[in-house]
């Protein structure tokens, strides 16, 4: 933009942007240049000849990086000739008093000087004064006398034959007049070269079509869509202008109510909005007791049906992907590992062990009085069969390997016995020494350092008849019957399991009898809510309340 120090605007002023065009402003003629921004890389320019009457303001706003100004200017010389003044001058008149040209300079010398000026001239925009002696003050032999001022009595002349097109066809615009070289007694056009061409006229400029021009809606560019999809909005300037002498004004808009103005909104519609889908159900309750998470899948879904990121749906609208679920209080309870698979005795009766801990809180281990007295037993017995009467080598169970994991040793009893039916005799060891002795001591490994999974004892069944299912709590438990997570998988306990699966046979009351051959007809007309209906007929009315309570099961 070019403004004033005085404030005026000469191009791109007031929050307008003018068109491409010539306007005066500074005591000199400007030329603005605006390339087209998609077919050109070239910035904006504006020219002017100069020289100007007061100091100028360049402004520019830029969006992306600065791209940077390039000016060039002209700083006249000290002792410099105006163009004009060289144009008007006859040969061997003195310029501004000065010695121009010798009269005896030949006509190559001449050709020389102007040719120099001319160049000069192009180059500062004056041409330089021409010093004395600056050529030969004789005439060469073999020069032709240099051109004598025109004489009145010429064959030919300038003439004035017509103007050129007025720059505008309204507004105020310049036009030129055209000098021709003319016979001066038949007014025929002749080449240019019959005439004098210092003595052609310069063409003024004359101003030319004044009236104002038409005042029109000046249309600026559609704003961005207020929405990236679905139905927004967009807004766009309409300037009421008006174009006089090279500029573009902003003028009242009541002078462009001859013309429909064009509407500085409009609907859009980038493209169709995503939306949220639920893809799955509720998850389980991440825990069996107490307050857990539960989870589901919820997806961005573009009206194509692909899967497409989460910022392209409305984020104020996203579905809950989780949520806290109360399974109730947690109680507690006993935890059991399996029975161990060998009998402590290889014939009679012998027993089968398994741990029993007391949890709750799902992490904690709390003391055994926590879980009431009702303690699950440890030990169970065992029988492989009775044992023939012979002697051999009894051996007592193993004491407890002297560590509880990783390697231990342990010990036994081992003596010499004859087992009868019911009981048995202790033998001196000599007795069996033709038996191979079982080992009194060995290494033992109980588990390496790590876990194993616990449980509960199996819930009531959830119904008594046309199955039902049944839960226990399985964890993995460390060492120090802590929460762990490295138990095998393959080898957890099964947490739920179906149970009662039978058919519901409803009881059948001896008493309960129908007294009337037409109780269907009291069923009908919903009479079996009263009590002497619901006693006269008494099957009846107890098959539909059965009914009824299966449907609302079922649901």
């Amino acid at each position: 933009a070019l403004r004033s120090r005085s404030g005026r605007s000469i191009i791109n002023g007031n929050w307008a942007i003018d068109r491409p065009g010539r306007y005066e402003g500074g005591g000199t003629m400007f030329t603005y240049r605006r390339p087209n921004e998609i077919s050109s890389t070239a910035g904006e320019s504006f020219l002017a000849d100069g020289p100007t009457n007061e100091v100028l303001d360049v402004y520019m706003i830029h969006q992306q990086p600065n791209p940077g100004i390039h000016y060039e200017y002209i700083i006249p010389g000290d002792n410099v000739i105006s163009p004009q003044l060289l144009a008007h001058r006859r040969p061997g008149e003195p310029l501004n008093g000065q010695l121009g040209m010798p009269e005896g300079t030949s006509h190559e010398d001449e050709d020389l000087h102007r040719e120099t000026d001319i160049l000069t001239g192009q180059s500062a925009g004056t041409f330089p004064v021409i010093q004395p002696g600056r050529f030969p003050s004789h005439q060469p032999e073999n020069q032709v006398p240099a051109m004598q001022p025109p004489r009145q009595n010429r064959e030919h002349n300038w003439k004035q034959v017509g103007k050129t097109e007025c720059t505008t066809t309204c507004g105020k615009g310049s036009q030129y007049p055209i000098f021709h070289c003319v016979n001066r007694i038949t007014h025929e056009e002749v080449p240019e070269g019959y005439c004098d061409s210092s003595t052609k006229p310069l063409p003024e400029e004359e101003a030319c079509n004044l009236f104002p021009c038409p005042a029109f809606w000046d249309i600026g560019e559609w704003s961005e869509c207020s929405k990236t999809c679905g139905l927004g909005m967009q807004h766009r300037q309409i300037l009421c202008r008006q174009i006089y002498a090279n500029r573009t004004l902003t003028v009242q808009q009541y002078r462009c109510q001859h013309l429909e103005k064009p509407d500085t909104t409009s609907t859009c519609q980038l493209k169709i909005c995503s939306e949220w889908q639920i893809r799955t159900e509720w998850t389980s309750c991440s825990v069996p007791c107490g307050v857990g998470q539960r989870t589901r899948d919820v997806k961005c879904v573009s009206n194509l049906g692909d899967v497409v990121d989460d910022e392209e749906c409305n984020m104020k609208l996203r579905p809950n992907d989780i949520e806290n679920c109360d399974m109730g209080p947690c109680a507690k309870s006993w935890f059991l590992t399996e029975w161990s698979d060998r009998c402590s005795a290889e014939c009679g009766d012998g027993i089968r062990t398994r741990s029993v801990v007391c949890m709750t809180n799902h992490v904690s281990s709390l003391p055994l009085e926590g879980c009431g007295n009702n303690r699950p037993s440890e030990t169970t017995p065992c029988n492989n069969g009775p044992c023939a009467g012979r002697v051999e080598w009894f051996a007592g169970g193993w004491t407890q390997c002297s560590t509880e994991c990783g390697s231990g040793t342990q010990q036994r009893e081992v003596i010499c016995v004859r087992k009868t039916e019911g009981n048995f005799d202790v033998l001196n060891p000599y007795e069996c020494s033709h038996l191979e002795k079982p080992p009194s001591q060995q290494s033992c490994y109980l588990k390496p350092c790590g876990s194993k999974w616990f449980h509960t004892e199996w819930s009531t069944c959830s119904k008594s008849c046309e199955g039902g299912f049944r839960v226990r709590e399985v964890r993995c438990l460390s060492d120090d019957m802590a929460a762990s997570t490295q138990c095998d998988p393959q080898l957890k306990p099964e947490e739920k399991e179906p149970c009662n699966t039978q058919d519901c046979v409803p009881e059948i009351d001896e008493n309960c009898k129908d007294k009337y051959y037409n109780c269907n007809v009291v069923v009908q007309a919903r009479l079996c809510v009263y009590t002497y209906y619901k006693t006269a007929c008494c099957a009846s009315c107890t098959r539909v309340a059965n009914r009824q309570s299966g449907f609302l099961g079922r649901r």
